[in-house]
């Protein structure tokens, strides 16, 4: 009997070795393997997911490229992360292969609660229903004379940002600390592309306190997408609050949409959510309902908001930095709009397509802080890269920055220069910033997953950066260099927020 019980206990911990090993193994249908990683244990993955938080692992998996390569594997439970560093195998996945890396990974149950099942442009998985909401979204709001009918927005915002500037400016020594002053005018910006000119300043308010909420608490939810049978038992407590958020953004955003549905036909401006009422999900034949109208708008003002305030602080900080950029701006701006611009106190955005430096210096800001440092695909099957593995069942990360900061493509590359983006002969330099050609940069991602609002995000902020400019001159306080740390949040952000000492230009 004792004979028995040890076979028996041997073939326990066999199958369980076996279950364990299964966990890590590779497709058998490629005879590839996974591209190299350090020391893996099973169920558990990689220690460097548990020792530290997700900032402090790029740094961390920056360093592992120096002994691993330029294409490297993490593990996250039985799940592997590529992470990509080389260009041309960017280029070669993201465009040359197209639809096969155009997924993204599967959303986890805590994740689906907030996107409504991936049904929305971000992270919903590839096939009709992405290519649905896409197309929406680029040939209505996005339409390039869509954007051009919001230019009287555009100018009463600024409006907006000028006065709030000019108004703590007043208040002290006239230093002010931009960024809650930049996030609001890109809030209101975008929340009446999404709901129409009818929105008020108080709904507008409403969005961004729900909206931050959203960004800064959900985080704390991650752990819910593991293990959802035992989490929900042993953690109800923030299963309740993760529902309690979602419900916050409904009672926010619902009623805007009711009333835009209801006055649409009244307003002959299009919005977002114009686009969204009659749209029929290609599998399920039914048009959407109104929580899923909800995470589309959500989306929308999300991707655009806080991306873009990023990226704008992190340019203007580089003006603080450097006066001599930001005079050189100023002198191009002068030479195209004269020394009152016609007694117009804003500069148009038909001026904008003669500034050349101004695009220089937009350009230049995104590659050397381009909000997200890292973008995640799938692919639709098991596939090889660079002689390895690719499985579908893992993510792949093509890592954003560091392709930005190659010295082998960009000299200096960690110091900011606009001239870079600068023909010889001082006209502005076509680049190609989607990567078609070459992948030099990627801060809108490329290929078929490329960031929608590029075209937009691109207008706003060479309208804002521009007119800043125009209007303000920037310094540093007094004794303080405008630190360029960098913590994540749920973009990119600066470490210490940007504090600056502004005066109005006399022209």
């Amino acid at each position: 009997m004792e004979t028995w019980s040890i076979i028996l206990l041997t073939i326990s911990i066999s199958l369980l070795l076996k279950a364990f090993l299964s966990l890590f193994s590779t497709s058998k249908a490629l005879p590839y393997t996974l591209p190299p990683s350090p020391p893996t244990f099973p169920f558990i993955g990689n220690f460097l997911w548990i020792r530290k938080p997700a900032f402090q692992i790029e740094q961390s998996i920056r360093h592992l490229r120096r002994t691993l390569g330029p294409i490297l594997t993490l593990h996250s439970g039985p799940h592997p992360s590529i992470f990509v560093f080389d260009r041309s195998l960017a280029h070669q996945a993201l465009i040359q292969g197209g639809s096969l890396f155009s997924d993204r990974p599967k959303s986890g149950p805590a994740n689906n609660i907030m996107n409504s099942n991936q049904h929305n442009i971000s992270s919903g998985s590839y096939g009709p229903l992405w290519r649905l909401f896409r197309r929406n979204m680029t040939s209505g709001i996005l339409h390039p004379s869509r954007v051009k009918s919001y230019a009287h927005a555009g100018k009463w915002v600024l409006n907006i940002l000028f006065d709030s500037l000019q108004k703590q400016a007043k208040s002290g020594d006239q230093s002010v600390q931009v960024l809650a002053h930049f996030q609001y005018a890109n809030l209101c910006l975008l929340g009446l592309m999404c709901f129409g000119d009818k929105l008020s300043e108080e709904q507008i308010k409403e969005i961004g306190a729900v909206q931050r909420r959203v960004l800064t608490g959900f985080g704390r939810f991650k752990l819910l997408n593991f293990w959802p049978g035992i989490t929900r038992i042993l953690l109800r407590k923030q299963w309740d609050q993760l529902l309690n958020l979602r419900k916050d953004l409904e009672d926010v955003f619902i009623p805007l949409i009711r009333a835009r549905k209801q006055a649409k036909t009244d307003d002959s401006v299009l919005a977002y959510v114009d686009t969204l009422f009659d749209l029929e999900l290609p599998e399920e034949k039914r048009k959407l309902d109104e929580k899923e109208i909800v995470t589309l708008a959500s989306e929308f003002i999300t991707a655009g908001h806080d991306s873009t305030s990023t990226a704008l602080q992190w340019i203007m900080a580089n003006l603080v930095r450097h006066p001599q950029i930001q005079e050189r701006l100023f002198l191009e701006i002068k030479g195209v709009v004269g020394d009152d611009n016609n007694g117009v106190g804003e500069i148009r955005q038909d001026d904008l397509q003669e500034l050349p430096y101004l695009k220089a210096v937009v350009l230049e800001g995104l590659r050397r802080h381009p909000p997200a440092h890292m973008v995640p695909h799938c692919v639709t099957e098991d596939t090889v890269l660079g002689g390895y593995l690719v499985p579908k069942s893992g993510a792949i990360n093509f890592m954003v920055a560091d392709m930005g900061w190659d010295p082998a493509v960009w000299e200096d590359p960690m110091a900011f220069k606009p001239e870079r983006f600068m023909a010889s002969g001082g006209g502005g330099e076509v680049f190609d910033i989607t990567g078609s050609r070459e992948i030099k940069m990627m801060p809108f991602g490329v290929g078929r997953r490329i960031c929608p609002g590029l075209g937009l995000a691109l207008l706003h902020l060479e309208y804002f950066v521009a007119n800043l400019v125009w209007r303000f001159e920037w310094n540093a306080m007094d004794g303080d260099e405008t630190s360029l740390e960098e913590k994540m949040e749920f973009t990119i952000v600066m470490e210490t927020p940007l504090m600056a000492h502004i005066t109005t230009r006399k022209r």
